[in-house]
């Protein structure tokens, strides 16, 4: 995690010393994400939150590295009967990562911009919770399962965002997720992140 850190102060650094106009500061919002190839996976809602940074080379064009910790996965609802029982499963899967997007931005008119780029994601945490109801009984059932997922994801981030003259920004953006999320032999092995964030901001 230090590594991770320490590589996007470095880049930060590097790329200020070519320019001479330098934004940063908090981002935060809500994810709305899901895992592709899986079976009845439903949109999960989560969240993100991190730092921006943005450096302009021009009126009309930036390069906007961040540094974002991202909470996505998938969720489904199923009902399966055994021997006569009929059991109803309510199941969250949260896989949370520290995502590195760098982004080149567009400013169309005024402060609308378009954003396109690399994501970089390392995974922190991998979860399930099932609830789990049969005969008017419901229980959970927790698991970790960080160990059926790969630690490295890669993905294209494209989005839209409007500065406000005051400092504060609104964005929304999609991450196509472009490896898989799962090792070759487990579940989650033919899945791909894919999440749809919508957030503010602000930049100093």
């Amino acid at each position: 995690m230090k590594r991770i850190i320490l590589s996007f102060i470095v880049l930060l650094g590097y790329s200020v010393n070519a320019q001479q106009e330098l934004k940063f500061g908090p981002k935060a919002g809500v994810n709305f994400s899901t895992l592709s190839n899986v079976s009845k996976a439903k949109m999960l809602t989560g969240f993100y939150v991190g730092a921006v940074a943005e450096i302009k080379f021009s009126e009309k064009f930036s390069i906007q590295p961040e540094l974002v910790y991202s909470s996505q996965g998938a969720k489904n609802d199923y009902t399966e009967t055994i021997a006569g029982i009929s059991t109803h499963h309510h199941n969250h899967d949260k896989v949370e990562y520290i995502n590195i997007p760098i982004l080149a931005k567009y400013y169309i008119y005024n402060g609308l911009s378009v954003e396109l780029g690399p994501q970089f994601g390392f995974l922190v945490k991998a979860e399930s919770k099932d609830e789990i109801s049969a005969n008017g009984t419901t229980f959970e059932n927790k698991r970790d399962f960080k160990n059926e997922v790969n630690s490295f994801d890669f993905g294209i981030g494209a989005g839209l965002a409007y500065d406000l003259s005051n400092g504060f920004f609104v964005n929304a953006r999609y991450n196509f997720g472009l490896t898989k999320v799962g090792k070759s032999d487990q579940y989650y092995k033919d899945s791909k992140n894919g999440v749809t964030q919508i957030g503010v901001g602000y930049k100093f």
